[in-house]
């Protein structure tokens, strides 16, 4: 039994639909769970229809929201004959679902309708996914996964009840399996035990795949993109970036936490406890042999590049020349807490902090002002922070050629570089 998993690009026109039954038809026969991401820009179309219902604007959000039903209808109609009366009835069900709470009026938190219409992008693309394989052939059974997915009420960041989740993959999943073999699916939703919707946070949809692996003991899972591999460094930003063919577990991890466009780490963690092999594959290209996640060291590994633009360093020292202690570390990082902020870089000197953000304006404003009742406080922006791991002096040289280095931090394994 595997574990498929569709991002939004690759369902996010009629000839990508029609890419992915190719793809299906590869493995014809097998048990697959096949999990689907809202088409394309969906989700980014859903959120602005949330952004203005909430700002009490509802007739824009009627409006937004129309554009999204003709889009999804019409390519319903692109990929659909024989299946598009009934898939043409399935997204109707849909848009009333989002439409009835449209008209009504926000008494709830932004997270809570945020969580209720965005869940639709995935519920649309599955419904046309799944008709149109039926039509091509390939017989499939589609679930609705807030049926199967307890989460608790976290709105946007739901975690996931794995006892009642796995009694339901028990008691719906492996039946509709066996008798079906192909099962197709949404990521990044689920609903909490009174039915109302949630989302699963960054990544969720890799998540939702890693969690069916791990409850279902796939053989492995595989993630479909649209590029070749996992790459030493972005493409878009190093036209140099070559393909990785295989990696641990712990080294996605780490290329994770350094901002590295990979897989998250809360997808790697269920996948790991049970020692499934993770496939990251080109949906443009199935025969290229893609990159290979399993439990396993991987030595001889080119540098790997993660380049973050737009950051800003706040330079921070005590007012009087006293040591920076732990009393200002333990107030910096209740308020790092308390801003949803989350430093890229730190480096603590005997009088000083310095931490590396993502340039969010407010965020850092309101970090500085409040840093500055106990702290002087400047505020450097329009820096880059270069994370290398496994480096070399070539690689070093080349990429900190004719910049400043501001700050800088070392491991045996990683080097982190603030340049201006």
């Amino acid at each position: 039994m595997k574990v498929f998993k569709f991002g939004g690009a690759s369902v996010n026109s009629a000839e990508r639909i029609q890419n992915v039954g190719q793809i299906m038809n590869n493995w014809a026969g097998e048990q697959i769970v096949v999990i689907v991401s809202a088409m394309g820009k969906t989700t980014n179309a859903l959120e602005k229809v949330v952004d203005a219902f909430y700002a009490g604007h509802k007739e824009e959000a009627l409006r937004l929201f129309e554009l999204i039903k003709q889009q999804h209808l019409t390519t319903a109609k692109q990929v659909l004959v024989t299946h598009y009366l009934p898939c043409e009835k399935q997204l109707r069900d849909f848009f009333t679902e989002v439409e009835w709470l449209l008209h009504d009026k926000p008494v709830r938190d932004y997270d809570y309708y945020y969580d209720q219409v965005v869940c639709a992008g995935e519920l649309f693309s599955t419904a046309i996914l799944s008709a149109y394989l039926k039509e091509a052939g390939i017989k499939n059974q589609w679930l609705d996964i807030r049926d199967i997915f307890r989460t608790d009420d976290d709105f946007r960041d739901a975690s996931i009840d794995w006892a009642i989740t796995k009694q339901k993959i028990t008691d719906i999943v492996l039946p509709e399996l066996n008798e079906t073999k192909i099962i197709l699916t949404q990521g990044f939703i689920g609903a909490t035990d009174e039915n109302e919707s949630t989302t699963l946070g960054r990544e969720g949809s890799d998540y939702t795949a890693a969690v069916f692996a791990n409850m279902l003991d796939a053989e492995n899972l595989t993630i479909w993109k649209d590029v070749e591999s996992v790459m030493n460094a972005d493409p878009k930003q190093f036209a140099d970036a070559i393909s990785i063919p295989e990696l641990s577990y712990n080294e996605v991890i780490e290329m994770a936490y350094y901002g590295a466009q990979v897989i998250h780490p809360k997808t790697i963690k269920p996948l790991q406890n049970k020692g499934i092999p993770l496939f990251v594959k080109c949906f443009l290209n199935p025969a290229l042999p893609g990159t290979v996640i399993q439990n396993k060291a991987v030595h001889h590994l080119p540098p790997i590049i993660v380049l973050k633009e737009k950051q800003v360093m706040l330079e921070m020292s005590s007012k009087d020349f006293s040591f920076i202690g732990e009393h200002h570390i333990g107030h910096l990082y209740t308020l790092f807490e308390k801003l949803h902020i989350k430093p890229n870089l730190t480096q603590n000197g005997a009088i000083s902090f310095n931490c590396v953000l993502d340039d969010r304006p407010e965020r850092i404003e309101k970090l500085a002002l409040e840093a500055s009742q106990f702290l002087d406080v400047q505020v450097v922006k329009g820096l880059s922070l270069l994370t290398i791991r496994h480096f070399t002096k070539q690689i070093f040289d080349k990429l900190t050629e004719g910049k400043t280095i501001l700050l800088r931090q070392q491991t045996p394994e990683t080097i982190q570089l603030l340049l201006q």
